[in-house]
């Protein structure tokens, strides 16, 4: 295990490799293959992340426990990435209808404040007219009200 800048983890292809039960080609595969993107040494050397090696699981999931092919390991894995940007941004959107909400409500208590006509809002609902009702001897008479 290797330590770079931040004080992250870094492990190199022999240690990952072994870590994962997998040959040191098949994580060149995936590299060229674009499914995982080591960070590299100024020699050139692969390191891998933490983020890196979660990516490799999810990898190795798909292939060994799912029968996934590489070409599906692409789609899901870009499948995945956009959902998790989707979802940022549904994120962002509530926090802004929130915060609008929020300002508002307080331009509405301002409006009904400097009103130019004062209202309840009682005096803005219809009064129903009280439901007719018909006795035994099929006369019709105004229900009486319990108030």
């Amino acid at each position: 295990m290797a330590k770079r800048a931040g004080g992250k983890a870094y492990y190199m292809i022999s240690a990952v490799s072994q870590k994962y039960n997998i040959h040191p080609q098949t994580l060149r595969l995936y590299e060229r293959e674009g499914l995982l993107k080591p960070s590299r040494t100024e020699g050139n050397t692969r390191l891998y992340s933490e983020e890196d090696l979660e990516q490799l699981e999810t990898i190795l999931t798909l292939t060994r426990d799912l029968g996934v092919n590489l070409a599906g390991v692409e789609i899901i894995l870009n499948m995945r990435r956009k959902i998790e940007q989707m979802q940022g941004e549904v994120n962002e959107f509530m926090d802004y209808v929130k915060r609008e909400l929020a300002r508002g409500i307080d331009d509405w208590e301002q409006r009904l404040n400097t009103a130019l006509v004062k209202s309840s809002p009682t005096d803005l609902v219809r009064h129903m007219p009280k439901p007719v009702s018909t006795d035994v001897e099929g006369q019709q008479s105004k229900v009486k009200s319990s108030k």
